[in-house]
């Protein structure tokens, strides 16, 4: 991954040498600017990690013409689902509200997900669903969830390979708070639950973006 970094005085003359006299090797550049290609290295790696310069064997080194707008677009488009994935909290389809109620507060989260016998995922239930339950006059304790549950195909799933930044136009446009991680089961005849994606993950990942560290 790879983040806007602040350059110094002599990172930004590299580049500009660079763009005035691309492809150009790190000898011509060391000489353009009195010093030793030693004392460039760590300033030529850097400009090369954070995506401003590329570099070829025997060609030298040239500039990528990206703006810091497009190497973030890139480095967003490098984050997959796995590598911000959390544990799924999951209760079976004949569990009752009042219990998934609790297991919500307990768990200290917003979304669960519902599976059958077969651990097949059949719903979702958010705290808007057990609010809803809550208000009226049934009795919790003996109320299913799958009478309240969002249903399958209803639902809306990612898989571990998926962008990241595509789960997030998903969690915007569906104003939702959680999409569950899903894989085919073996018997292809439904979806396991495998893990979740939340606004909090997605708020880590951007974190991690501005913390990233390319020395």
């Amino acid at each position: 991954m790879v983040w806007k970094i602040e350059l110094n005085n002599r990172q930004e003359t590299i580049l500009q040498i660079v763009k005035d006299n691309g492809p150009i090797t790190g000898e011509h550049i060391a000489e353009k600017l009195n010093l030793t290609r030693a004392t460039l290295r760590p300033d030529l790696a850097i400009l090369t990690m954070a995506g401003y310069l590329d570099a070829r064997p025997r060609v030298g080194y040239f500039y990528t013409g990206k703006s810091s707008t497009q190497l973030l677009t890139d480095s967003l488009k490098k984050i997959v689902v796995k590598d911000y994935q959390s544990m799924p909290v999951v209760v079976n389809e004949n569990i009752s509200v009042y219990d998934a109620i609790v297991t919500v507060f307990l768990e200290d989260v917003g979304t669960l997900f519902v599976v059958d016998d077969k651990l097949l995922l059949v719903g979702v239930l958010s705290r808007k669903d057990l609010l809803r339950a809550s208000i009226g006059k049934q009795e919790l304790s003996s109320l299913p969830v799958n009478i309240i549950m969002t249903r399958m195909p209803n639902i809306t799933v990612c898989k571990k390979d998926d962008l990241l930044i595509d789960v997030a136009k998903k969690l915007i446009e569906k104003q939702i708070d959680s999409v569950p991680v899903v894989k085919e089961s073996s018997e292809g005849n439904g979806f396991e639950v495998i893990g979740r994606i939340t606004k909090t993950n997605i708020t880590k990942a951007f974190v991690s973006l501005a913390d990233e560290n390319l020395y």
